[in-house]
């Protein structure tokens, strides 16, 4: 799986790549070459007339005067302006090789040519803050082309840390180099399509942040066999559906199924059993006023589950708690959804012991994430993965962070796994509730709770991405995710039998969301 890396991470890599032998100004003739190969795989039209490369003082802007003289080569027209001021010595040795080649030059302030490609190798991943004014008018006169705009690393004016964006940058499309950098996933409409090349590092430190794709995806997920029964495949029960909510644990339940559970259960409010057995005859049900204490034959029956996942519509009466953590007690393994994490604002620590005995899988939403670590809420629009590490050491338990990225993290101190599947049609209601039954599914065929959550998230936004390729992501509902999993797991199917040709250097390609 690929890193995600901070700035620091980025750099340390690059320093361990020449503790290894490879020179700084190899990695940026192989950062530049690989750009331009991407170039001419993607606008090859368009690099017929012409490309601009706005070439910083940095080693970002080396590579843009690699790429420049590999377009050169290619008898590509290239010209680089730059901002005045100094500039770095690997750069200005990039920049005179490529002037001995005949790369022209104009000025920043001055004419320039007509062309069909802009390229903005202004600043890097180290780069913070506002650009400064002379890069700042530079950068505005860039914008005002109406051609598309190709960032070296990412867009000038995007913190590749945080993801703050400064002015009104866009690309669309971000190269970038050995993996993925965190501000890449947290401004997806300003990065574009992401593009990540081979440039010789060695391999990344275990302990970063990856990117959960489709073919770890795919080898995650459990293959059917001949001789399964429905014990086999992993029993399930979903708690939750007070009155009037009987569609929550509806659609936790229909994605337990479409996820290959083999016994579905849903435990809910006498009034929600009474519609869901005409709705879902698939379902088995058990009738249970959700303010009261589980009985005996309740707690027997989630104690024969392989996953207990509580919360879709449990409402958020008094007492909620007090049944959450009861059923939890009993289960070989729970996920808690929605109001099941409501239950415990203001008691995460109590969490901890419900963790001790079993795999416990939480997974928050902002608000929800909020209620149960308001010391970290700060922490989550900027640094999710820090956010989501330092929840799993509170709480014990593994801790999916819903949110563009998603992160998981889980006890043991392993790398966080990160998702970039899904498109804006999942922030409707429902989607945690479906999101819910494909992890409770994963944790009752036996998966590490890390592995399974990773696997749900995942699942729920390709699904997503498949579905509103059908419809659009504008119209997408639950149920059109859940309904679009037979697609998928045939799609990924054929990927584990037959892996995508690789294209080097080209290590990943994340286009941007659907939003239309």
């Amino acid at each position: 799986m690929l890193p995600i890396l901070s700035p620091e991470q980025s750099a340390a890599w690059d320093a361990d790549a020449v503790a290894h032998g490879v020179a700084l100004a190899t990695l940026m003739e192989c950062a530049g070459r690989a750009a331009a190969v991407v170039l001419a795989s993607r606008y090859a039209h368009r690099l017929r007339e012409g490309v601009l490369v706005a070439a910083g003082p940095g080693h970002n802007g080396g590579d843009g005067w690699v790429l420049a003289r590999a377009l050169h080569r290619l008898e590509t027209p290239v010209w680089v302006t730059s901002p005045p001021g100094a500039v770095a010595g690997l750069c200005e040795e990039m920049a005179a090789r490529a002037r001995a080649d005949g790369v022209r030059e104009v000025a920043s302030d001055g004419p320039w040519p007509g062309v069909g490609l802009v390229v903005d190798a202004l600043l890097g991943t180290g780069a913070r803050g506002a650009p400064r004014a002379a890069m700042a008018a530079l950068l505005d006169r860039m914008l005002d082309l109406d051609v598309p705009i190709i960032a070296i690393d990412g867009p000038t004016g995007v913190d590749l840390h945080t993801g703050i964006v400064h002015g009104a940058p866009r690309a669309a499309l971000s190269i970038t180099f050995g993996g993925v950098r965190r501000g890449h996933l947290l401004a997806r409409d300003e990065v574009g399509a992401v593009v990540v090349v081979d440039i010789g590092h060695p391999p990344p430190d275990p302990a970063w942040p990856a990117l959960v794709t489709d073919l770890q995806a795919a080898e995650w997920l459990r293959r059917l066999r001949s001789r399964d029964h429905k014990g086999a495949r992993g029993r399930v029960v979903v708690v939750g559906g007070d009155a009037g909510m009987a569609g929550a644990v509806r659609l936790a339940g229909r994605a337990a199924f479409g996820a290959g559970a083999g016994l579905v259960h849903v435990v809910a409010a006498p009034e929600t059993i009474a519609a869901l057995g005409q709705a879902e005859p698939d379902l088995q049900t058990f009738a249970h006023a959700l303010d009261q204490p589980p009985t005996a034959a309740l707690l027997e029956l989630v104690a024969r589950a392989d996953a207990l996942v509580v919360g879709p519509g449990l409402g958020r009466a008094p007492g909620r708690r007090a049944l959450v953590s009861a059923l939890v007690a009993a289960a070989k393994a729970a996920v808690l959804d929605a109001d099941a994490l409501v239950a415990f604002q203001g008691a995460a620590g109590e969490l901890r012991a419900l963790a001790l005995g079993r795999p416990l899988v939480l997974t928050p939403h902002p608000g929800e994430f909020r209620a149960l670590f308001p010391e970290l809420a700060p922490l989550r629009e900027l640094d999710p993965w820090t956010a989501a590490t330092r929840a799993c050491e509170a709480s014990g338990a593994t801790v999916l962070l819903k949110g563009v990225p998603t992160v998981i993290a889980w006890p043991g101190g392993g790398a966080s796994l990160t998702i970039a599947a899904g498109n804006p049609g999942l922030a409707t209601g429902g989607s945690g509730d479906v999101l819910s039954g494909l992890v409770g599914t994963a944790v009752a065929q036996r998966m590490p709770p890390g592995t399974a959550a990773a696997l749900g998230a995942h699942a729920l936004g390709r699904a997503a991405d498949l579905a509103a390729r059908r419809t659009a992501a504008r119209t997408l509902r639950p149920m059109d995710v859940v309904a679009a999993l037979p697609d998928l797991w045939r799609e990924w199917e054929l990927l584990r039998l037959a892996p995508r040709l690789p294209r080097p250097p080209v290590l990943l390609e994340l286009e941007p969301p659907q939003t239309v």
